[in-house]
């Protein structure tokens, strides 16, 4: 797919559920969240017809994410199913929780490589951030994926002024005695983010300088087209990587689209347009009408986003 602006779009994020195990502070409130009802979210069998239609129309990499996907029942499954399309790629976003006893499983699923979250190594902290998490969880989801062979294990760290931007270092030496990839993100002011004002903002440049500390930043290859940059320090059997979509322009490279739990289709993370998929679907619309509803979305992808929407919670859309 290309839009108006020619870019190639050939990246599907789908977010499966709205639901979390955890609610971390710049994602979702701790209470008041409303929960889409069972009905009120796409059905596999409608998820699988909607990455059917965006396969055809040219996408060949997805990404599945939440809220926490892992909670979903019937996501091996569905991972299965997709597999059997014959993407280029498919991974996974997660918190970790539950990846110790899930990460063969995504594997042989069909799940090539998985993100973690992970914005603390303090247990307090971390337990503060995601209001009751267990960081020991994380650790052996992360062995776990790195056993299963879900290769590159990367980590996303979202750097937050006075909470963690004292523990940069000690995240990137992370990648040090292993091949993480440690992808420091610029804290976004969307949903629960937006609460936390200017004073939390920790700059790509900020971080970067911390971190050259520890030695020499040399470009890594970045395959793809996304938004991070890649690099290694001498020594480090990883990278670490940074996200700067608040102080720098990245929308010229964007190569992506994301599909919501309830069939609402995004072209941009932080835009409120959007085209609904839910009825045409739940209606049992013909393939060639589902595919038309995703070409309208190439024709409202702006050409940068419009930061402030604060309407949507993370946890709906999936980062």
């Amino acid at each position: 797919m290309v839009d108006k602006y020619q870019r190639r779009i050939n990246y599907l994020r789908i977010s499966v559920t709205d639901k979390c195990n955890l609610r971390c502070r710049y994602c979702m409130p701790e209470t008041g969240v409303e929960i889409k009802s069972h009905d009120g979210i796409l059905r596999w069998e409608e998820l699988l017809r909607m990455v059917q239609a965006f396969k055809d129309e040219g996408v060949d990499r997805v990404r599945i994410t939440g809220g926490e996907p892992l909670v979903r029942k019937g996501l091996l499954s569905f991972i299965q199913d997709m597999n059997m399309l014959g993407f280029e790629e498919i991974s996974l976003t997660t918190n970790g929780i539950l990846l110790k006893k899930m990460a063969g499983e995504l594997k042989e699923s069909g799940i090539s490589r998985i993100n973690i979250s992970l914005d603390s190594l303090d247990k307090e902290k971390y337990a503060w951030i995601t209001r009751g998490g267990d960081i020991r969880k994380v650790f052996q989801g992360i062995d776990a994926a790195f056993q299963a062979g879900l290769e590159p294990v990367k980590l996303n760290v979202v750097v937050v002024k006075g909470f963690n931007d004292d523990e940069v270092m000690d995240l990137a030496l992370l990648a040090k005695n292993q091949p993480l990839h440690v992808r420091f993100i610029e804290l976004m002011p969307i949903g629960a983010g937006s609460i936390w004002g200017a004073d939390s903002f920790v700059s790509t440049k900020e971080t970067k300088k911390q971190i050259e500390r520890l030695g020499s930043l040399v470009p890594a290859e970045i395959i793809g087209n996304g938004p991070a940059e890649k690099w290694r320090i001498d020594g480090f059997q990883g990278t670490v990587g940074f996200i700067s979509a608040i102080s720098q322009h990245i929308c010229d490279r964007c190569n992506r689209v994301r599909l919501t739990a309830d069939g609402r289709i995004y072209p941009c993370l932080h835009g409120t347009n959007y085209v609904s998929c839910f009825n045409a679907l739940r209606n049992g619309d013909s393939q060639e009408n589902i595919k038309r509803l995703i070409r309208q979305v190439m024709e409202i992808k702006p050409r940068e986003h419009q930061l402030g929407s604060q309407g949507r919670m993370m946890n709906t859309i999936g980062g």
